[in-house]
C-alpha cells in the first residue's frame, strides 16, 4: 500500500532495537483518514473470505478493526485483553504472548461469550514481526474452534520470521507494508 509506506517514510522513526516508532499516526495518535484507507484495503484483501468477526488485541488492533469492520457491514470486533479488570469474565480463553517492544510476557484474554465454535474470524494486529502476538490469537481461535479465514497486519518486518511462522500453519497472511530492513541512521527500505 504505497500511501502507508509513504506515511511511514515520512513520519516513522527507526529506535535502536530495531524497532519502527509509527505512533504519530497507527497507534498512540490515530489518522482517520488513512486508517480509512487502510480499512478498506484490508477489505479489498479478505472480501471473499466472509468473516462473521474480527479478532484483534489491544490496544493497538482496534482502530484497524474498527475501520475494517465499517468495510464488512459493520460486523463486530473481538479484542483480546492484556490486564484483567475487575468486570472481566470469568470465563475465557487464554493464551501467552511476548511483547517484542516491551520484553514482557502478556496472557492475553477474550471472553468465551464472544467467540464460538464455528465463526469465521479475520485476525488483524498492526505489527507482524516474530508473530507473538498473532499466534496468541491463532491459539484462541482454537480453543474456541473458531474457523480462521485469514491474517492482516498493516506492517510487517519481512526479515524477521513472523510471517512465514503464521503461513507456514497453514494460514493466509496479508500484509499492507512489508518493510524489508531498517538502518540506525533511520533509513527504511520496503520490498
Amino acid at each position: 500500500m504505497k500511501l502507508l509506506e509513504e506515511r511511514i517514510k515520512k513520519d516513522g522513526k527507526v529506535l535502536p532495537g530495531d524497532i519502527l516508532k509509527i505512533d504519530s499516526f497507527l497507534n498512540h495518535q490515530i489518522d482517520v483518514e488513512l486508517m480509512e484507507e487502510i480499512g478498506k484495503e484490508f477489505h479489498r484483501l479478505f472480501a471473499d473470505s466472509d468473516p462473521d468477526k474480527i479478532l484483534t488485541i489491544e490496544s493497538s488492533g482496534i482502530a484497524i478493526a474498527s475501520l475494517t469492520s465499517k468495510y464488512f457491514g459493520y460486523i463486530p470486533i473481538v479484542f483480546a485483553k492484556k490486564t484483567v479488570a475487575a468486570n472481566m469474565a470469568k470465563d475465557t480463553y487464554e493464551a501467552k504472548e511476548h511483547s517484542y517492544t516491551r520484553n514482557i510476557e502478556y496472557t492475553v484474554q477474550v471472553a468465551r461469550e464472544f467467540l464460538h465454535e464455528g465463526e469465521k474470524v479475520l485476525i488483524l494486529d498492526d505489527f507482524l514481526a516474530n508473530g507473538e502476538a498473532m499466534n496468541s490469537l491463532i491459539d484462541i481461535c482454537h480453543q474456541a474452534k473458531a474457523q480462521i479465514v485469514g491474517c492482516g497486519a498493516v506492517v510487517c518486518k519481512t526479515y524477521q520470521p513472523g510471517e512465514q511462522r503464521i503461513r507456514d500453519m497453514g494460514y493466509d497472511v496479508e500484509v499492507l507494508a512489508r518493510v524489508k530492513s531498517m538502518t540506525d541512521d533511520g533509513e527504511i527500505e520496503f520490498e
